[in-house]
């Protein structure tokens, strides 16, 4: 299989499916990047934003955007770095735990009942692709 068709074949329903799960929620709601942010301190801890930037691969002045909406919003906190006064680290609230887990859920229950709808030898072949899609995703 040609592998330029391939991955032209693996944006498109890629981005389809990520635009749609995107869609389902409300306007004003906390944005895809937001989102990522959160999830990366839910999953590695706090965080200067400058190293939030680089992990996101955005410019530091989008992270700053990003942070100051969530701070807005008492989902991140900001606290001085106890090893570099000059520094900022950056936490995951409460309210932003329980933001991020209202929105996994919603996708996920979105999905779930999408996926019901597919023969159990659809899901199996959508789960056995997984570890591949995960080895592709780190890969980008």
């Amino acid at each position: 299989m040609d592998t330029v068709a391939l991955a032209a074949e693996l944006r498109l329903t890629m981005g389809r499916t990520v635009r749609r799960l995107r869609q389902a929620h409300a306007v004003g709601d906390v944005s895809l990047s937001e989102v990522s942010v959160l999830a990366r301190l839910a999953r590695t801890g706090p965080d200067s934003p400058g190293s939030l930037a680089e992990l996101e691969r955005v410019r530091p002045q989008a992270m700053a955007s990003t942070l100051a909406g969530l701070e807005q919003r008492g989902l991140v906190r900001r606290a001085p770095d106890t090893a570099d006064g000059r520094r900022a680290i950056v936490s995951l609230t409460g309210e932003g735990r329980t933001v991020l887990e209202q929105r996994r859920s919603e996708s996920v229950g979105r999905l779930a009942h999408a996926l019901d709808e597919f023969t159990p030898q659809e899901r199996q072949a959508l789960h056995d692709v997984l570890p591949l899609l995960d080895r592709l995703a780190e890969r980008l």
